[in-house]
This record gives C-alpha cells, structure tokens and sequence, in this order.
C-alpha cells in the first residue's frame, strides 16, 4: 500500500471527535424515529392529531421540535467536514493527495446509500452525503473566508428560498407529495416485506427526480460540511484548551440567540397549527425563515458544552460511553434502519402509525443503549465495525486487518 493510501490508526483517533459523532448519532436516530420510522409525517392529520392530543405527547412533540429537531442533522454534518479536513491534514503531511483515496471513499459511500435507500429506507442521508462529499473537494484550497461566504449562503440564504418556494409553489405540487405519501404509508403497512420495499422504492423514484429536494437537501449538507471544514483546518477539536474562549463564545450566543430562534419557530408552528398563513403575515414567514438558522446555532452550542464538558474528568468518564458508537457510526447507521422497520412496517411488529412520540423516543433511546453495549463488546475485539471494515477495504482495495 502507497504511503497516500494508508487509513487512519487507531491511535491518531481523537476521542472527542468520536464520543460527539456517537452523540450526534443517537440525535440522528430519535428524530428519524419521531418524523419517519413511526410513520409521523406519513399520517393524515386526523390521525397525527389522535396520536399527540394528551399533555404528555404534546410537551413531548414540543420539546422535539425545540431540542432535537435538525439540530443533530447539523452536529452530523459538521463532524463530516471535520473529519474530512483531518484526513486531508495527514495527507498533505505525508507530501500526498488526499483527492484520490476521498474520491474513492465518496464513490463507495455512494453504493452504500444508493442500497440503503431503494432496498431499505427512502430516508436514507449517505448517498447525499457521498454527492456533497464529492463537491467538497473543490473547497479544500480555498480560503477561510471563501468557506465562511459559501456556509452563509447555503445555511442562511437556502432556507428562506426554500420557504418561500414551498408556500408559493404550485397547489398540484403539494397535493402529489401529499398523495406519494399515503401511499408509502399503505405500503408500509403491509404485512409483505415485497410490498413494502417496493412502495419504498417507487417513493424514492418519485421524488428523487420530480422534485428540487435532492439539490436543497445537498446545499444545506455542503454548508455543514464547509463549517467542518473550518473547524478541522484550526484543529477546534483537537486542542480545546487553546480555542476554550471560542467555544465559550460559540456555546452563550448558540444557546441565546439559538433559542430564541427556535422558540420563534415554536410559535410559528402554533400559528400556523391555528390557521395563520404565511403567506398573508410576514412576521409568521420571518419566524419560519429563520429557524434553519437557530438549528445551526443550538448545534453549535451543543458541539461547544459537549467539548467543554469533556475537559473534565468525570464528565469524560460519563462522556466517553458515547465513543465506540461513533467509531462505528456507519454500521450504527445502518443496524438503526434494519431494526426499526423490523419494529415498525407492517410485515414486522406493525407500530407504524400507531406509536405515540413519547413512546417513540423512549424505543429509540432503549434500541441506541443496547447500539452502545454491542460496540463496545465489537470494539474489544475488532479494529473497525463491519460496515466501517467494508468501507475501508473496498476504498483501499485490499482486505484490512480487522481483528
């Protein structure tokens, strides 16, 4: 194997980087369990209201929407960035391109996501992952203050063109992802695994290409990636004593102007709950508009207490549970999928569109402790999860050792 081409030791893994990836992770999983796998935004509104009218699923709905909503999608996103930066760091110290090992990466995480998203789960995030990714090579020259323009424009003027997109958008266009939805949801509901596979696929062939999502989806990952990438080039993470003032920083005006943010969009979905529309009432669309932005603040307040945190000792302890998921969070990734439909399709135990969000998130966060006892007993004895060990040999071309 060529010097260029060697995979990151386990010894030149940052411990941090890696508890906070599995924290990331276990965000990931309750939002994808509270908004899809349960079948949540599946359901007409007769049936969502049926679900959430109690006091305890309401606060519940809202502390989602306030806590975890999109903003562990951010925290995700970044770590990729970052992660990316490190490798291209090392390269760059061996006097080697990082392009064609990164390109290779990307073009197998692509196969990986293009699998799980047909065969599996439409909700799939790694083959939009492995597109941005590709783009992000074209960015890793460019200086700070060119990355810092293009992550405004993607994560702060996006949004608001998404928005205003959608509420003035054509009546047909909503009505058809409205149709495209029930029928997932009659297909998931069978009891045929065929059935219910193919009504995931034609969902997928339906929006992929009738749809601008796929290009907002991946402006909004590149923006996350771009502030990865910021991170990792001024090693944010790796030497958290000398950067402790800017974490402090990013951690009072991330919870601050981030909740305010948040809480602004709270309302919004009050409102809008109530029958205020948007489109007549220009605050309501503000509030909207500048949520995305709020998702990014209270992301990066997490990112900055979860780093501060990890300065001290027993809360490293505490912490440090979270790293061997993040060491696997591929095989994770994916055991989240293959578990929940087998909790909630219909060929499975059926919950789909029958769970409440409280019990939801309760299933989700009991699925992810046992994700945290399975790769610790894992990392005992092997080097890398079984995804993460197929990821890296078929990038590297060759068999990596694995025990």
């Amino acid at each position: 194997m060529s010097q260029s081409s060697q995979p990151v030791s386990s010894q030149e893994r940052v411990a941090l980087v890696d508890a906070l990836r599995g924290f990331a992770l276990c965000g990931v999983f309750i939002s994808n369990t509270f908004l899809w796998f349960s079948g949540r935004n599946l359901l007409p509104p007769e049936r969502l209201q049926a679900l959430g009218s109690s006091l305890l699923e309401l606060v519940a709905g809202a502390l989602f929407l306030f806590f975890v909503a999109h903003k562990f999608l951010n925290l995700f996103g970044f770590l990729f960035g970052l992660g990316f930066s490190l490798q291209l760091s090392r390269a760059e110290a061996r006097g080697a391109s990082h392009v064609p090992v990164h390109l290779r990466r990307m073009g197998v995480l692509l196969c990986f996501g293009a699998v799980h998203l047909l065969a599996l789960w439409m909700g799939d995030i790694l083959h939009l992952y492995a597109l941005a990714g590709l783009v992000l090579v074209l960015f890793a020259g460019r200086s700070d203050r060119a990355l810092w323009r293009w992550a405004g424009v993607l994560l702060g003027a996006v949004p608001p063109l998404v928005l205003a997109l959608q509420l003035w958008g054509p009546e047909t266009a909503r009505a058809q992802e409205l149709g495209l939805r029930a029928d997932l949801l009659a297909a998931l509901s069978s009891d045929s695994v065929w059935t219910a596979q193919l009504g995931n696929a034609r969902y997928v062939w339906e929006t992929w290409f009738s749809t601008p999502r796929v290009l907002i989806w991946l402006a909004l990952i590149l923006g996350r990636f771009l502030l990865g990438l910021l991170a990792g080039r001024h090693r944010l993470l790796h030497d958290v004593e000398r950067h402790r003032p800017l974490l402090r920083k990013m951690l009072g005006w991330g919870l601050g102007v981030g909740v305010l943010l948040n809480a602004g969009g709270l309302l919004a979905f009050q409102l809008r709950a109530q029958g205020l529309d948007p489109t007549n009432h220009a605050g309501l669309f503000l509030l909207m508009a500048f949520q995305d932005l709020g998702y990014v603040l209270l992301g990066a307040a997490y990112l900055a207490g979860f780093a501060l945190l990890f300065q001290r000792e027993r809360w490293r302890r505490a912490m440090t549970v979270f790293a061997p998921v993040g060491r696997m969070a591929l095989t994770n990734y994916l055991m989240q999928t293959v578990l929940s439909l087998c909790l909630y399709n219909g060929w499975g135990l059926g919950l789909i569109g029958r769970v409440p969000p409280s019990h939801g998130v309760a299933l989700a966060l009991g699925l992810f402790a046992v994700q945290v006892l399975l790769s610790h007993a894992w990392l005992k004895h092997f080097r890398f999860g079984p995804a993460e060990w197929l990821w890296r040999s078929l990038t590297y071309g060759r068999l990596q050792p694995l025990r």
